[in-house]
């Protein structure tokens, strides 16, 4: 299983920017799927979480700027960045709770992407 970020880069303060996380390979259904973000000299932070279902969760410092959202035909999550500002700029790594069909059960792992930069400056 591969999870593949997308959509980071360079952008002035009060802009936006949307994330893409699409996973791949051999799954049975995805769990959460989130995204955290570590600044330099940071410890690496949720910053939104979806459920399967739709339930959604955001750090407070992104409330009301950033959406997640997901589709689960195309195993792929996104989050939607409104109103950056340079406290944003990090490398932002998608999450993914992934169940498996192995050994006749299912088996659920997590997974991490590569990480993308987003930064914020004018």
């Amino acid at each position: 299983v591969q999870l593949q970020a997308s959509g980071g880069g360079l952008v002035q303060p009060g802009g936006s920017l949307r994330l893409s996380c699409a996973a791949s390979g051999s799954i049975f259904s995805i769990n959460n799927m989130g995204w955290y973000r570590q600044a330099p000299g940071k410890q690496r932070e949720l910053v939104a979480l979806i459920s399967s279902g739709g339930y959604t969760d955001y750090a407070d410092s992104v409330k009301g700027r950033f959406t997640i959202s997901r589709d689960n035909a195309r195993n792929t999550a996104y989050l939607q960045m409104n109103s950056l500002k340079p406290e944003d700029t990090a490398v932002y790594y998608c999450n993914a709770g992934v169940r498996k069909l192995e050994d006749g059960g299912v088996h659920e792992f997590d997974y991490w992407g590569q990480g993308t930069q987003v930064t914020v400056s004018s």
